[in-house]
């Protein structure tokens, strides 16, 4: 949801579009530097979460943060940056921070996972009273990212000390683009068997929903509407109905415009397919 006017604002956005949980960036998400949040801006969104109940599950960090990179002065720059979203979305009792792992620029893949834990163990032991759960989104794997095959996210889980303030945001359009098929009935049930056997499904914390623009393995991040991508309406009537997740907060992030129009359609979309029993797992 758009804080457009305030952070406070999403929420009353969200209320009008019938959702029930949100994801917000709490500063604007391509700048490094942010005004510290007013307590007045706290006050008001703090009471429209309880006004609306809405719960604002996850806030994302901004985009420029790249906690692989092997540029030390940006990695100095975006651990820095990093902190600063820890402490905002504690100051906003917001439960996730969700976060891309970042982009080696050419550097070996154990040097780019090695380089994310370091930066969350530092982060991590930075801020010990934090409540906030550092949720690793996967990838699409475009350009030099990582975080686009499980192994990789396990990887990064397993060398980071308090490995138990960590959870993954799976999204939808990334693992298809990164080559889980998802998008039929074996192609689920292998994508999230091999995810429960290399990370765990107990870690999944939460789901961006977002249709895919580009074909399965293109490894190009482009989102969709809700059943007009290479998804199809299957691959998420299998996931809304999937009894393993049906407590599990899941986000919206396709394209919309101003009015948020958008929103209630692909929510409509999925409200009534997580009506259709016929393609819930069945054993």
């Amino acid at each position: 949801m758009s804080i457009a006017g305030g952070v406070s604002t999403a929420l009353t956005r969200a209320d009008a579009a019938g959702a029930r949980s949100i994801q917000v960036f709490t500063k604007n998400n391509n700048q490094w530097a942010a005004k510290p949040l007013q307590n007045t801006e706290i006050e008001k969104f703090l009471e429209n979460s309880k006004k609306f109940d809405i719960e604002v599950f996850a806030s994302h960090d901004c985009y420029l943060i790249n906690l692989a990179s092997p540029d030390k002065t940006l990695l100095k720059k975006s651990r820095s940056a990093f902190l600063d979203e820890i402490d905002r979305a504690d100051t906003l009792k917001i439960p996730c921070l969700v976060f891309h792992p970042g982009a080696g620029k050419g550097s070996p893949e154990s040097e780019s996972v090695k380089r994310v834990a370091e930066s969350l163990n530092w982060a991590l032991s930075s801020r010990p009273g934090s409540d906030v759960t550092l949720t690793l989104e996967t990838t699409a794997g475009q350009g030099t990212s990582i975080g686009h095959r499980f192994e990789q996210i396990a990887a990064i889980m397993d060398n980071v000390e308090e490995s138990d303030r960590l959870a993954v945001c799976v999204d939808t359009c990334h693992v298809f683009a990164a080559g889980y098929a998802i998008n039929h009935r074996d192609g689920y049930y292998e994508t999230f068997n091999q995810f429960d056997k290399v990370i765990g499904l107990d870690k999944i914390a939460m789901f961006h929903l977002n249709d895919s623009k580009k074909e399965l393995g293109s490894r190009v991040d482009r989102h969709e509407h809700i059943g007009k991508g290479h998804i199809g309406a299957e691959g998420f009537r299998l996931l809304v109905n999937d009894p393993r997740f049906l407590n599990i907060p899941m986000i919206l992030e396709t394209p919309k415009g101003p009015d948020g129009v958008e929103d209630i359609v692909n929510l409509g979309f999925l409200n009534a397919l997580a009506g259709e029993k016929n393609s819930a797992i069945d054993g």
